[in-house]
């Protein structure tokens, strides 16, 4: 692809939208390979002249002719005087000779000057096996109709159309899933077996060739309320849009592909295909997700009723060691509550962790502040991450952080630092280092305290995170405490 990019865009001769038609192009010429059972090539003049391939896609109806990639290479003498023939004329031109390009294989090539605006774009040569010496079935001629007359939409500038859907919405309907050729009326002339097979699963038992489309799909929803105001337009074969009906549990995508000349309109193509297991197994995703968003929800709201039952006990509590004791069990589960806070707010299983981050850390300051002035400071990402490690590591935040305040900024205040460093280490695996410094008291030389929230971060540190910590002196007073872990997934 960016062989074909950097040419379109490093060419002067391209005018406005022509780079843009082109991409539209290449994106929906899949549909032409299939119906013309032939390679198609796209070529685009260099600029030491001659032709270079941008691009080459194989049918998936049929066997390709070319098993190695050519895209990027110059254009073959044989083939150069029929591509320039047709890029001078813009008209489509045929090979007299039935073994072009390569020796050993008959086929029948074409080239297509792409018009847009009077002027030729590039041109696209179709090479199509001859070495098959049976009858054509009336699905290979029709087929070869319909990618005929788009080619020649193609000449006239008229094809591919911007209008045409270009979404990410899954199910898109392709030529094999079943293909209906309308005339100008919207009366079905040709229903491909597929076609006909997806439209009995609707529920329409008759032949569909010689009925008005339109008139089909409407006796098939006529007890449908809603019905999406697009459907008139795409299966009469007017828009070049796309669509989707249901009915008794079957969901069927449909594409129109309106067939113009240079004065009008003269039929359209409409591709369709059944896409009801697709629609199901995405509304059980949907489902699914909102279960988890609600027990998310439903954990956070428990915690938070946790957190409040062990404040009232606190409250009662004449030990001043017990209360403190309660206070800091309170925070917590405020802080794992959190974390199911954010997740309950969308269907991802990670963490915005910085958004999390940004609304703990001032409170754990804070809460274990109420009679110093502390200051907060947070540098550096720590992105998204994982909920399995966005929980832990928040505990252990809060842990070091309300220890900072609570033993180091005791006596006068000060500021709590907190940085993130995320990172590739050696291994190319994602990696972060987190410090929390203070510019307090400082540790004792040679200690560190043990309490029950320094043994909580050490596990979690060790076991749920798989890191390291460490203590030391921070420069110019107060202390540094640093994490890191790697951030490989865990099975």
């Amino acid at each position: 692809m960016a062989v074909f990019a950097d040419m379109i865009r490093d060419s002067s001769v391209l005018g406005p939208g022509d780079a843009e038609w082109l991409h539209l192009l290449v994106g929906d010429w899949q549909m032409i390979a299939d119906l013309s059972f032939a390679d198609l090539v796209l070529w685009f003049p260099a600029n030491e002249g001659g032709f270079v391939a941008l691009a080459h896609v194989r049918p998936s109806t049929s066997h390709t002719m070319f098993h190695a990639d050519f895209v990027g290479e110059r254009i073959q003498p044989e083939l150069e005087t029929l591509v320039q023939s047709a890029w001078k004329s813009q008209n489509i031109e045929r090979s007299h000779e039935t073994k072009i390009w390569n020796s050993d294989m008959a086929m029948r090539v074409e080239a297509i000057p792409m018009v847009r605006n009077g002027r030729t774009l590039a041109v696209i040569t179709t090479h199509m096996d001859l070495s098959s010496s049976r009858m054509p079935s009336r699905l290979e001629l029709t087929y070869r109709q319909c990618a005929y007359d788009l080619l020649k939409m193609g000449t006239l500038g008229l094809w591919p159309d911007f209008a045409s859907p270009t979404g990410s919405r899954r199910g898109a309907p392709r030529v094999g899933d079943g293909l209906l050729r309308l005339d100008v009326d919207g009366i079905v002339q040709y229903a491909s077996p597929n076609g006909v097979s997806a439209f009995r699963r609707l529920g329409d038992g008759e032949s569909l060739e010689g009925r008005s489309l339109a008139e089909v799909t409407t006796e098939l929803l006529k007890d449908r309320r809603m019905v999406d105001e697009s459907l008139p337009l795409v299966v009469t074969g007017r828009m070049p849009w796309r669509t989707e009906i249901e009915s008794r549990g079957v969901s069927l995508s449909l594409r129109a592909i309106p067939l113009r000349d240079a004065t009008e309109r003269f039929g359209a193509l409409v591709l369709c295909r059944d896409v009801s297991e697709l629609r199901r197994r995405e509304q059980e995703l949907v489902t699914k997700d909102a279960t988890i968003r609600e027990i998310h929800h439903r954990v956070k709201n428990n915690l938070q009723t946790v957190a409040a039952l062990l404040r009232m006990q606190s409250r009662r509590m004449h030990s001043e060691e017990a209360k403190q004791g309660l206070e800091q069990a309170m925070r917590r589960v405020a802080t794992i509550a959190l974390v199911h806070e954010t997740l309950s707010q969308g269907l991802a299983q990670n963490v915005d962790f910085d958004e999390l981050i940004d609304r703990q850390f001032r409170l754990s300051a804070e809460v274990a502040s109420p009679l110093q002035r502390v200051k907060t400071e947070r540098e550096g990402e720590f992105g998204e991450l994982p909920s399995d490690f966005a929980t832990p590591l928040a505990l252990v935040i809060n842990e070091l952080v309300t220890n900072a305040v609570e033993h180091g900024l005791q006596e006068k205040g000060g500021t709590v630092w907190l940085m993130a460093n995320r990172y590739k280490n050696a291994s190319g695996d994602d990696a972060l280092t987190v410090q929390i410094a203070d510019d307090g008291v400082g540790l004792p030389e040679g200690h560190i305290a043990e309490g029950l929230g320094l043994q909580i971060v050490r596990t979690l540190v060790t076991s749920e995170l798989g890191g390291t910590i460490d203590w030391s002196p921070r420069e110019g007073g107060g202390t540094v405490v640093e994490l890191r872990m790697a951030l490989m997934p865990r099975h």
